[in-house]
């Protein structure tokens, strides 16, 4: 007999922890597991513009070692586990000109917040996870793991390498204790935050947002699906990875990229 499974509140009962889940790809996801069922907490190191009542908001700041241990303090107080776990947060900040450019700081901040950061909080919350049996854990990296943009994010894509590799690696070790960790890589996704970036683009070349979009897709290699993917589109996608319908998938990586890698 087959198992039926049910979109609408199959996340009932289930407490999820998004990191950067204020914007972006992160409110996303975060609204949609909350849409599933899921109660859920978000943190960030600001409070959220439109505040959603419903969801358990931290103020951390994960790119520190005392700003994850606060979250998984936080998150054990209140609810004494979490089932589900979205490494969402991440980010670059360096500025652009290749290596030469690059500090100490620059790669240290990059490592700490891309990898480091979701390192420290699945060591915190497996613990709860393995004693019972169960836990998704999801790793959002990047197409730049694979595809770099060595002229502005170096240190950024070399730590969502290092995220693929060690969430594999993960995988390979709390699997058998009945913890998922799976891997989500979005190529270029249309946030609020990218939209001003096209914005800004177009004003400083005295052209329109759509071509300083195409441009930018050019400069990827191009998108066969000829634009960048909607937060909710990625969000959709962490749906149904943390859910029962996706309880065979474990230590693989999901690209999400409308088709901008030319190889697998």
């Amino acid at each position: 007999m087959e198992t039926p499974f049910y979109s609408n509140n199959e996340l009932s009962g289930k407490i999820a922890l998004v990191t950067g889940g204020t914007r972006g790809a992160g409110k996303a996801i975060a609204d949609r597991l909350q849409q599933a069922g899921a109660k859920v907490v978000i943190t960030a190191r600001n409070a959220p513009e439109n505040k959603n009542t419903e969801q358990h908001f931290i103020a951390a700041d994960l790119g520190k070692a005392e700003g994850t241990a606060k979250v998984v303090q936080e998150v054990l107080a209140a609810y004494g586990g979490l089932d589900i776990l979205i490494n969402n947060l991440g980010g670059s900040d360096t500025a652009g000109g290749g290596f030469a450019v690059l500090t100490d700081a620059d790669w240290e901040a990059s490592l700490q917040t891309n990898l480091l950061a979701p390192a420290r909080l699945d060591k915190g919350f497996l613990p709860h996870m393995i004693s019972r049996g169960t836990g998704v854990i999801i790793h959002i990296a990047s197409i730049q793991a694979r595809l770099p943009l060595f002229d502005s994010t170096l240190p950024y894509a070399a730590a969502k390498a290092a995220l693929v590799n060690y969430s594999k690696n993960l995988s390979n070790e709390v699997t058998p204790k009945g913890v998922r960790v799976l891997t989500v890589s979005p190529g270029w996704i249309m946030t609020s935050g990218s939209e001003k970036m096209m914005q800004r683009i177009a004003e400083t070349g005295n052209t329109t947002t759509e071509e300083a979009t195409r441009s930018v897709m050019q400069a990827l290699g191009g998108i066969p699906f000829g634009r960048p993917a909607q937060p909710a589109e990625v969000a959709e996608l962490i749906g149904f990875l943390v859910s029962p319908r996706a309880s065979y998938l474990t230590g693989t990586e999901f690209v999400i990229d409308g088709g901008t890698i030319p190889t697998t």
